[in-house]
């Protein structure tokens, strides 16, 4: 199949405006860009009309697309995929990298989904997901793409692990990568938080964008347990706030933040 490439040059203040209102076009999958974001999609669903129609409600943006003929992606992605390093504990590799003497070692083959370790949002969550506790904690791993944060948490000894993501073909990666890592044990399925009707997590890991966050903030708290974490991303710095303010309306406390290239962490507590 062919493919169509969109590059939007935008302001770093709305990419995620931009990103979010992106998604809802049949976009496959997206990138950060130093200009702003890179999204793709199939030729045959490409529609420059709904673009314009973005695009031109935002002042100081600008778009280009090309038309890309079908490749052996594998091949190209490889040439470009190096290992990450987290924290000198954890290596985040492919499995054509040479294996690590590092404690923690993730292979992931990320194919069309989010979560290599390379975009500052993952860094932070798996930073974090070393220096916290998971031995045997009730785990929730909500928008999962490659399912990196719950092979961390299988990884640092959580049990029940859960993983979810709205995206077929993030789950169908989730699982290739959960029987690389042998923890084929995770649960993943294809669905939304709110149809989560399970309760009592110890730790629920979100790396997704703010908007839903915001809209999802009550369910956080509500299957939470009374001492349980809930670990964030997928924001800028200056949405911080917002996100706070939202967690304490729902009887979550500020635990820490931390920053990464303008992008956030945001840990709360049910304590």
């Amino acid at each position: 199949m062919n493919w169509v490439g969109l590059h939007v040059a935008c302001p770093s203040e709305i990419r995620e405006i931009i990103l979010a209102e992106l998604s809802l076009l049949p976009f496959s999958t997206f990138e950060e860009t130093e200009a702003g974001i890179s999204a793709y999609c199939e030729e045959q669903e490409w529609n420059e009309s709904n673009v314009q129609f973005i695009i031109s409600k935002y002042n100081n943006c600008s778009y280009r697309h090309e038309f890309i003929k079908k490749t052996n992606w594998n091949k190209e992605w490889e040439k470009n995929y190096d290992p990450i390093i987290i924290s000198n504990q954890c290596i985040v590799r492919a499995n054509f990298h040479e294996p690590s003497s590092l404690p923690c070692e993730i292979i992931i083959t990320p194919k069309m989904s989010f979560g290599t370790g390379h975009h500052a949002t993952t860094h932070l969550m798996l930073e974090y997901q070393l220096s916290l506790n998971h031995q045997e904690k009730k785990t929730l791993d909500v928008g999962c793409g490659t399912g990196v944060l719950a092979i961390m948490a299988h990884k640092r000894g959580a049990s029940d692990i859960q993983a979810l993501d709205i995206e077929d073909w993030c789950v169908e990666n989730s699982r290739e990568n959960f029987a690389l890592n042998n923890c084929s044990e995770i649960v993943v399925e294809q669905k939304e938080l709110p149809e989560v009707t399970d309760t009592d997590f110890d730790i629920i890991l979100a790396n997704i964008t703010k908007g839903v966050h915001l809209d999802q903030m009550a369910k956080y708290s509500q299957i939470l347990n009374k001492t349980g974490l809930l670990i964030m991303s997928g924001f800028y710095e200056n949405d911080v706030d917002d996100l706070k303010t939202t967690a304490e309306q729902q009887g979550l406390k500020f635990v820490e933040t931390k920053t990464r290239n303008d992008w956030a962490r945001l840990v709360c507590s049910k304590q």
